[in-house]
């Protein structure tokens, strides 16, 4: 038998691809953050593992805020953006 792979969908690109090749991100009293494990308690959403382009149609269309529900500043997703740097391919 043959093991069933996650499929998730990137709020950028649109893309459905298997879980390990995106990151989640979710929503925290501190804001959005990476979640590298996939597995934090709430709600989340999946970007493209070091796509620049993924994330900036995000944040273009404010995909990030009404995926997790959040209000989100420019500052917010600058910092968000740096944080997501570390998880380059």
């Amino acid at each position: 038998m043959n093991k069933k792979i996650p499929m998730r969908r990137c709020v950028g690109c649109g893309e459905s691809k298997p879980k390990q090749e995106l990151i989640r991100i979710t929503a925290r009293e501190e804001g959005a953050v990476p979640d590298p494990t996939g597995r934090a308690n709430g709600r989340g959403i999946y970007l493209c593992k070091g796509s620049a382009e993924c994330f900036a149609a995000a944040r273009k269309k404010r995909a990030i805020a009404r995926g997790l529900g959040i209000e989100l500043s420019d500052n917010d997703l600058d910092a968000l953006e740096k944080e997501l740097a570390k998880y380059e391919k």
